[in-house]
């Protein structure tokens, strides 16, 4: 687990702080399948193995916002907020893909605090999240993340 918050103050004592980073995972074919069945984006790119091979990418690639949506899966091993009665998501300032995420690719995620704002009752917090992919330069996705948390 990575930090853990216990009040709006912390929060906002954690402006500018790295959060670390969290373990890798393997994207596996199966979960790019899953994630075009789910959304129905069955675009050949992320779902032909064979036909990709020939592409421009060399094998499939995940879909971006499969990518984008593994925030949700990093989130809990880099921070969590105690003793607040809800926290939601609230929305992204930006979202950028600069590199595809092929399949078998292993990927991780590094976050910083950024700006928190207070808000009835709580903190707005944007986290900005970098996926990284194993072995690649340009990262996968860049989410600047908006949370509120309310105590």
């Amino acid at each position: 687990m990575g930090h853990t918050f216990h009040s709006a103050e912390e929060i906002r004592a954690a402006q500018g702080q790295h959060l670390g980073y969290t373990d890798w995972l393997t994207i596996e074919q199966a979960r790019i399948d899953q994630f075009a069945e789910a959304t129905g984006d069955d675009q050949w790119i992320h779902v032909d193995p064979e036909r990709a091979a020939e592409g421009p990418f060399g094998a499939t690639i995940a879909h971006g916002y499969l990518t984008m949506s593994l925030s949700n899966y990093f989130l809990p091993s880099l921070f969590a907020v105690e003793g607040a009665k809800m926290g939601v998501n609230y929305g992204v300032d930006k979202v950028r893909f600069p590199a595809p995420v092929r399949v078998n690719s292993r990927v991780r995620c590094g976050a910083q605090v950024g700006e928190v704002s207070d808000v009835k009752g709580g903190v707005q917090v944007v986290i900005a999240l970098t996926i990284e992919v194993e072995g690649q330069e340009r990262p996968g996705c860049y989410i600047e993340s908006i949370s509120r948390f309310f105590f």
